[in-house]
């Protein structure tokens, strides 16, 4: 496989309040800071990670829908960041209506793919593309896993986090035997982790003896700064690079790319 082509990780868990949207920030802006290209896809009506980016509404007026509803070009809709090396291909309200709008129409679960094959194959754009899902099974989330080469799954450490990641795999199962065979589980993140908290040991010890290798060595800590950042229209690593989950989601960048890599150099060694 070559260097030269873009990964797709579709950040997705059917359940939500686990950190995706602020992962899929945070992880974009800290591969973006250690030399990758990437663009961040909005997928969810709410927006969050539009907002959480700092990009406003009178910026918006290409969005996701357009690309999916209208086919617009990726290239006519992704909007610069304040983040140099980060882009967005923002979201829209209107998405909410998206499973009605296509009904039945031609590639309705193919549409984010085949705007994803409408770049540049010699010379893409990007190195990453990550997309945000929306917090249930819906179209939406359908296109992103047609469209994803795999999953990066953000788990809370929290009791019923294996539950909703049982869930989620039974999806990826079944999107794998009926859309796009090449899908597969890319990683799992451990999010808000509290080290005080026994509770967070627990869990992450039972997902460590289920998954093995799949789960990340980096572990997002609960912190109060992370939280803020989204309301000032920032990425945490601007908002504040020093505290800890800044610095958890620079390491996180860096593993994510240190297995791409390893990923890469089996991928070629595996005869045609």
């Amino acid at each position: 496989m070559s260097d030269k082509k873009v990964r797709v990780l579709a950040i997705a868990n059917q359940k939500g309040g686990v950190g995706k949207t602020t992962t899929a920030i945070n992880l974009g802006t800290a591969l973006a800071a250690i030399g990758q290209r990437v663009l961040l896809i909005d997928l969810d009506p709410q927006g969050n990670a539009s907002t959480g980016l700092g990009v406003p509404k009178k910026q918006r007026e290409n969005s996701l829908y357009d690309v999916i509803v209208d086919r617009r070009p990726i290239g006519d809709t992704a909007v610069s960041t304040a983040v140099p090396g980060l882009w967005l291909l923002p979201s829209d309200p209107d998405l909410s209506g998206v499973e009605i709008e296509l009904g039945q129409a031609e590639r309705r679960s193919y549409r984010l793919r085949d705007a994803l094959d409408g770049l540049d194959q010699e010379k893409p754009p990007y190195d990453y593309i990550l997309i945000d899902c929306p917090p249930s099974l819906n179209l939406l989330t359908v296109n992103s896993m047609s469209a994803a080469d795999a999953v990066l799954v953000p788990l809370q450490c929290e009791f019923f986090a294996l539950e909703g990641l049982s869930q989620l795999m039974r999806t990826i199962d079944l999107v794998r035997g009926s859309l796009n065979p090449r899908l597969s589980l890319q990683g799992i993140v451990l999010t808000m982790f509290d080290k005080r908290n026994a509770l967070s040991g627990h869990v992450e010890r039972d997902v460590r003896s289920h998954f093995g290798e799949l789960v990340y060595d980096t572990v997002i800590p609960r912190n109060v700064r992370v939280s803020e950042a989204p309301s000032f229209g920032k990425p945490a690593l601007i908002y504040d690079m020093k505290c800890s989950g800044s610095q958890a989601y620079i390491k996180l960048a860096k593993e994510l790319v240190a297995r791409e890599r390893k990923r890469r150099k089996q991928a070629e060694k595996i005869p045609a």
